[in-house]
């Protein structure tokens, strides 16, 4: 073989002797590390792409849309043609990628219980229909990589005892000390289960019918590099690594976060940038913002983490009208270097985690944060901690309907204050995405709560095309507010090269009730001072404050208001934001 052929396996080879050092296999090492490279189709030199390191795969123009396959529907056409049409209808000048939720068959967890990871499901589309959105847009698939359904076919052959997946499940001793597993819900962790060789207990981290897998079993790790080469096929340029945290376990641990996880990640990092090296690794991590850092590695594990501490922060930020946590936790942030970036969101298919905001928050201040969304019709999901007390998980509300009011309770700045944290999630170092609720200022839907008994379904909600069309062509609606300035928020985001995802950002020092961060652009010719009042009272910046350039001219991007006097004041009504920018009136107008 070639000198590139053997250096990549031999890098392979180093991940796997790492990741199953204590781990007896039937496969040498050399053995196994070949037939991962053949699998994702690095057979020979010509195949095999050099990555440069710390490349950006992304700029300020990169806008992620989270949906469901089905979260638009229209009746005579698949779900998947009708999104493609409100995509191309709605969000041709502010998407570009698109995150589609877990489209295979499933069983539970509206997907992230899959049955089959190779097909579509027929209730969806076709792959036809993926085809078609990935050929405009940069589209995003979920790797569920920690359990599959308890319905599929390797799960039977488990129970069975014989055929493919019949050794692709972890099991354990129901004698042995668990206590220390970390849980992210309330369900046991083993399901008793019978099969042909006796009764086994099956390791459930999430639910009984979303059965684990045994990564100590390397056919588990070339089975999913052969689903990334089939999603690699058919158009994914993102992966999303759901629940990749729980990977591997090993009991007396917290079974979380464990060195082996990261490797495995490390290892698929390896194959896809050989492959393709613009394809980005983003990690789902739910956990302290601590630990959830650790997934960048060293430039060489996730391309991009989900901000996840940002969500609670952001939320807390707009219903107590004080920004000191958020501030506080935004300085804290390492700058993402070359070739990483966060993926900010403040609104997904899931509720608003609270452990990331553990350590950020007090138990008082969530305490506060929790009920004031219950107040708003919100939900709670719970966990059990380390020593069984029942603590909160998950709120599950919809933004827009987190967004009514304050402590104080509901008022009228509700499109206000859903615009304002948008905008200060679209200033933010990193790459934006939004939810498709988000972008529809969607409420709560407490019918499919009540179909399908389960909280997260409030954010869920399936539009019929027709009725939102009617909404969307409704200039009185909420979900035509929402959608035309948050359009407009999001097409002045993409002209502007200082909300380059890895642009330099610096918190400033405002007080509690504006939050402020400065971007300068990579080439430092862009300056953008991003200011929004988080209160429902009109506040004032002393422009001297911020240090402005004398001799630049600059502008809110947001209003087209030119500064006249970089010594002077500037009044925000409640939660206005502003994007001040050294930029002249003409060249900003050529930008439009």
């Amino acid at each position: 073989m070639t000198k590139r052929w053997d250096y990549l396996h031999e890098k392979i080879s180093h991940h796997l002797q790492f990741i199953y050092a204590d781990v007896v296999t039937n496969t040498p090492i050399g053995v196994l590390a070949t037939e991962l490279m053949n699998t994702i189709g690095l057979n020979q030199e010509d195949d095999i792409v050099i990555p440069e390191p710390h490349q950006n795969y992304w700029d300020e123009q990169d806008i992620v849309m989270i949906t469901y396959g089905d979260s638009v529907i229209n009746e005579h056409e698949s779900p998947l043609f009708t999104l493609f049409r409100f995509l191309h209808t709605y969000c041709k000048n502010t998407v570009n990628k698109v995150h589609i939720l877990p489209f295979f068959p499933f069983s539970s967890d509206d997907g992230f219980s899959v049955i089959n990871y190779s097909s579509v499901n027929e209730s969806l589309g076709t792959w036809s229909d993926v085809h078609r959105i990935a050929a405009e847009y940069g589209l995003m698939f979920d790797l569920v990589i920690n359990h599959c359904s308890s319905r599929s076919m390797w799960f039977d052959n488990f129970i069975k005892g014989e055929g493919p997946g019949s050794d692709f499940f972890l099991t354990a001793d129901p004698t042995a000390d668990l206590t220390d597993v970390t849980r992210p819900r309330t369900s046991p962790l083993l399901r008793e289960t019978e099969t042909a060789n006796g009764t086994q207990h099956v390791w459930c981290t999430f639910s009984h019918d979303q059965v684990d897998f045994d990564f100590k079993n390397p056919k588990v790790l070339i089975t999913f590099i052969q689903i990334i080469k089939h999603y690699i096929d058919n158009g994914a340029k993102l992966f999303r690594l759901d629940a990749v945290a729980f990977l591997w376990k090993i009991i007396g641990t917290k079974c979380i976060n464990l060195p082996q996880t990261h490797e495995v990640i490390r290892l698929m990092r390896t194959l896809i940038e050989h492959v393709d090296p613009s394809i980005i690794i983003i990690t789902e991590t739910n956990i302290p913002n601590r630990e959830n850092l650790t997934y960048f590695g060293n430039a060489n594990e996730a391309h991009a983490i989900y901000n996840f501490s940002l969500p609670p922060l952001l939320v807390n930020t707009m219903v107590t009208g004080d920004c000191t946590y958020l501030k506080s936790w935004m300085m804290s942030m390492p700058p993402a270097q070359n070739g990483t970036t966060y993926f900010n969101f403040i609104a997904s298919h899931d509720g608003i985690g609270l452990r990331p905001a553990e350590g950020l928050l007090s138990d008082e201040e969530i305490g506060t944060l929790v009920q004031s969304m219950q107040n708003f019709g919100g939900r709670i999901s719970w966990r059990s901690s380390e020593h069984g007390q029942q603590k909160p998980y998950e709120i599950n509300i919809t933004l827009f309907d987190a967004m009514q009011g304050t402590v104080k309770g509901p008022d009228k700045f509700q499109v206000d204050r859903f615009l304002c944290a948008h905008a200060m999630m679209l200033g933010m170092e990193g790459i934006p995405g939004l939810y498709i609720h988000s972008l529809l200022g969607t409420s709560n839907d407490y019918d499919k709560v009540a179909n399908t008994g389960q909280n997260r379904s409030i954010n869920r909600k399936r539009w019929d095309y027709s009725e939102l069309e009617s909404q969307l062509d409704s200039p009185y609606s909420q979900h035509h507010k929402v959608l035309t300035r948050l359009s407009q928020l999001i097409r002045i985001r993409k002209a502007q090269e200082a909300f380059h995802p890895n642009a330099t950002q610096f918190t400033l020092q405002l007080g509690p009730s504006l939050f402020g961060y400065w971007r300068q652009s990579l080439n430092r010719r862009q300056s953008i001072f991003c200011i929004s009042n988080v209160t429902d009272e009109e506040q004032s910046i002393l422009l001297s404050d911020l240090n402005l350039i004398g001799t630049d001219n600059w502008i809110d991007l947001i209003t087209r208001d030119q500064i006249e006097d970089v010594l002077g004041f500037v009044q925000l009504k409640p939660y206005q934001t502003v994007w001040l920018s050294n930029m002249d009136y003409e060249e900003y107008r050529k930008s439009q």
